[in-house]
């Protein structure tokens, strides 16, 4: 039997036909061997026994047709565009196809070619046509079932020539491919075997043994990806030596005493699955996911209390130094109040430190501010980036909080972990407040614990959204912000651009501030302010020092503000060419607003867009429901833009949808779980060891696969 990793060192060289020209080709469709060819999947089948004759296409509908060419002619129209015309028959009636601006048409659609064409059906002069059609060469092929391949144009590579190489390889690959699954984990889950998978994906003999095969080949791929993160997960459970904290101590209850609101349920339910992860053995792994406003801050200072108060530090990062000064600002707010145990004072207790470190920081503070981290008198340190430079060392590094994980990457947030004191490793808690659903955080952050906040606090106010889809909304969208700045309150206007583009029709924030406070503008007479992230990061904390303190009643901005910003008296935002952003930058800007009890607007200006804009603009307007919109988001943009947020290994999903597969990727989990318990370094499963060392670098490799 072969395996797929025996496959991957066979080129497609080996196989008929494949010379330099086509082995040239099909290197830059990302085929170079046999495991290569045979996991390069049809895109789409040609069902012969549904096939709708040309001659009962009905005109307006979408439809595939298969057919001979019988005549291609091309020529020049009156505009000077190239227009290729061919005559398609099936044996029923002639269609005939229509290509502008596409001379090579002439070339591919040669007489007695076997095409498939799909488009919208039309009729013009009495004929049915179509303009423009989809076209998939697929040559003499036989069988009810026709597989057709992704082709390249640019490549000259064909859907049936890459047909018959994947069909030559199938019959070579004898005596069949090793299944990597244990038959009674094949029997658990309900798949069907691996070798009958790969021959009925490519040569299937209806739609329904296909789909069969789908489920297993995608499952596989899940599985893969799922043993890789649960493997990296003990392993570092296993290797690592954790702090065991004493949670739940005199300090932490002072805090909630302190508080002048009682926390929500959600945040005791994640306090509580913390806790015991720091009262553990081994370092805590745990992502804190909450939607805008969940109060994620608040269980991450319970976390960092808990372990200041076994005499240890805490350290919490973020991404930008307007965010780490606001929750320097913040936790130090919280905290006020607070004593811990101190041998150097004459006093029992001394108040607990909370220190900000920036690029900001002058170098006489940083000074003083590594002796203090040194000596164990700063308790808590937030800061940005500088956090990871190898001058910073504490005394004994116990939490490590970082907010707005998906900005850092992976060897960022070791680098902060490794800052323990002796062989420890401290815990680490990474938030996020951009939901991700539920599968794609069980893939993107699948070595993590998962924690969610799914409740907002009392006393927040819903955002109501309007999506201005004219001249006559946009008035009253501009009216409401005049009214609330009336009524005391301040207003953000969001910009895609900084400044104006001649190459993007867009507004850009400084042209828009000058002209909303110019002249018939519509925020003529209010006070504006300008922040974007060109400006000097002294010039910056002065607009929102001047933003905060009520001296500007409106701030036009880029998304500078997405994060981070925190002013309760800001109930109205508006953000112009709405349709820029992707659902989720949208979602935390709107979360600028609505921070405190009075009701808040947030207004989305745009029309005349396309239908995923619509799509996306139109969900915003339905729901505030952060998860909600992330499987909106999941949707229309596929899960390529998440996967890409992975930092490290290869993802391997080819055939597997995060959207299409929800239920497959909690099984793939399940399993993954039990093999990796069973078998921590894959010993009695070579077939999948083999399979997962071709996703891994040297370096994964060595880690995970040392035992």
């Amino acid at each position: 039997m072969k395996s797929l990793p025996e496959l991957a060192r066979i080129g497609v060289d080996r196989l008929k036909g494949v010379g330099p020209k086509h082995l040239e080709a099909l290197g830059e469709m990302g085929i170079a061997t046999i495991a290569d060819l045979v996991t390069f999947y049809p895109r789409r089948y040609i069902d012969r026994t549904n096939q709708v004759p040309i001659a009962d296409l009905v005109e307006g509908q979408p439809a595939m047709v298969l057919a001979r060419v019988r005549k291609t002619t091309s020529r020049r129209t009156r505009q000077g565009r190239t227009m290729v015309e061919s005559e398609l028959f099936d044996g029923s009636s002639y269609l005939r196809v229509s290509f502008f601006n596409q001379p090579w048409r002439a070339r591919q659609l040669s007489d007695g070619a076997e095409v498939t064409v799909f488009g919208k059906v039309e009729r013009f002069r009495g004929r049915r046509q179509m303009t423009n059609p989809v076209v998939d060469m697929v040559g003499d092929r036989t069988g009810r079932i026709v597989a057709v391949y992704p082709q390249s144009e640019k490549a000259g590579l064909m859907t049936w020539q890459i047909a018959d190489w994947v069909a030559e390889a199938l019959r070579r690959v004898q005596p069949g491919f090793v299944d990597p699954l244990p038959r009674e984990w094949r029997d658990e889950v309900g798949v069907a075997g691996r070798d009958w998978a790969f021959r009925q994906i490519h040569q299937p003999e209806s739609m329904a043994t296909m789909a069969k095969a789908r489920t297993r080949l995608a499952f596989d791929e899940l599985l893969r990806l799922q043993v890789v993160l649960v493997m990296r997960k003990r392993a570092m459970e296993r290797e690592a030596t954790g702090i065991r904290h004493k949670v739940g101590g005199e300090l932490v209850a002072r805090f909630g005493e302190s508080l002048p609101f009682s926390m929500t349920s959600a945040q005791e339910r994640a306090v509580a699955e913390i806790f015991a992860d720091m009262a553990g053995p081994h370092p805590m792994h745990r992502l804190l996911q909450g939607d805008v406003g969940a109060g994620k801050t608040l269980v991450a200072v319970a976390a960092l209390l808990a372990s200041v108060e076994g005499g240890h530090q805490g350290a919490f990062m973020a991404p930008t130094e307007v965010l780490a000064e606001q929750h320097h600002a913040g936790v130090s707010r919280l905290l006020a109040d607070l004593t811990v145990p101190s041998e150097d004072t004459l006093f029992a207790d001394r108040p607990l430190r909370v220190a900000l470190l920036t690029n900001r920081t002058t170098g006489s503070e940083r000074t003083r501010l590594h002796q203090q981290l040194a000596d164990g008198t700063v308790d808590i340190l937030i800061g940005t980036h500088a956090l990871l430079t190898e001058s910073v060392e504490f005394k004994s590094l116990g939490c490590v909080v970082i907010d707005e994980q998906h900005r850092f990457g992976v060897e960022q947030r070791a680098a902060l972990r490794e800052k323990g004191a002796g062989d420890a490793v401290p815990d680490v808690l990474v938030m996020t407040a951009t939901p991700i659903p539920r599968t794609a955080a069980m893939t993107v952050y699948g070595d993590l614990d998962t924690t969610i906040l799914d409740e907002l606090p009392p006393g927040r106010t819903p955002i109501t959204t309007h999506w201005a889809r004219s001249p006559l909304e946009e008035a009253a969208a501009w009216a409401r912000v005049r009214s609330e700045v009336e009524a005391g309150h301040q207003a953000y206007v969001v910009c895609p651009l900084v400044d104006d583009s001649e190459k993007v029709q867009a507004k850009s924030a400084t042209e828009e501030f000058g002209r909303l406070g110019g002249a018939g503008g519509e925020l003529a007479g209010l006070r504006l302010g300008l922040l974007h992230g060109q400006m000097a990061a002294a010039e910056k904390e002065s607009v929102m020092h001047d933003f905060r303190h009520r001296h500007i009643d409106a701030l036009v901005a880029t998304t500078v503000i997405e994060v981070g910003v925190d002013v309760s008296n800001a109930t109205v935002m508006v953000i112009e060419d709405a349709d820029r952003f992707g659902i989720a930058q949208l979602h935390q800007l709107r979360g600028r607003v609505g921070r405190g009890a009075d009701a808040s607007y947030c207004f989305l200006l745009g029309a005349g867009l396309g239908p995923d804009s619509e799509e996306r603009l139109g969900a915003l307007e339905r729901t505030t429901d952060g998860f909600e919109l992330a499987e909106v988001d999941l949707e229309l943009r596929g899960e390529g833009t998440i996967l890409g947020t992975r930092q490290k290994g290869a993802t391997d999903l080819k055939l597997a949808s995060l959207r299409r597969d929800k239920d497959l990727v909690a099984v793939a989990r399940r399993v993954a779980f039990a093999l990796v318990d069973r078998h921590p370094g894959l010993e009695g499963l070579p077939g999948l060891a083999d399979e997962i060392g071709l996703l891994l670098d040297d370096e994964d490799r060595a880690y995970l696969f040392k035992s």
